[in-house]
């Protein structure tokens, strides 16, 4: 399966990471070429050495999408910092690439429900951490 990432941070290339290691091809795709450190960080070779790809571009470029691979991609993941860039960079991989899969990151919980419910599958982290703050204020079963 091709998995294009855009978003080397913190999550995106833990995720990129452990797609190459599971037997995905997986694309990278980030505007900042030092991120691509974080790909090579704690591994024995380098990002390429183990077959991924990195292209250093904006996700809103049609170029730079296409360069990384979007043509061809499975499942397409946005995780980049900001929720409006994730949100319409994965409604053009669905619409304009036709990419069946598209995995969109949302800080804001109600934007990723309206937007799940249009299609994306979305992950709000602040959800995630809302959920786990109750969970743990919650008294203990007796």
């Amino acid at each position: 399966m091709f998995v294009l990432i855009v978003g080397a941070g913190r999550v995106g290339s833990a995720v990129a990471k452990s797609a190459l290691a599971a037997g995905h091809e997986v694309s990278v795709l980030d505007q900042d070429p030092l991120s691509h450190e974080r790909l090579d960080a704690g591994q024995s070779r380098t990002w390429e050495e183990a077959k991924g790809q990195f292209t250093v571009g904006t996700a809103l470029e049609m170029d730079a999408l296409i360069q990384a691979g979007i043509e061809r991609a499975d499942v397409f993941i946005a995780s980049t910092a900001g929720d409006n860039t994730n949100l319409v960079i994965a409604q053009i991989a669905q619409k304009r690439f036709g990419v069946k899969k598209a995995i969109v990151r949302v800080m804001d919980p109600a934007r990723a429900v309206w937007y799940a419910e249009q299609g994306l599958q979305t992950i709000s982290p602040t959800r995630h951490a809302i959920e786990m703050f109750e969970s743990a204020l919650a008294p203990e079963a007796a």
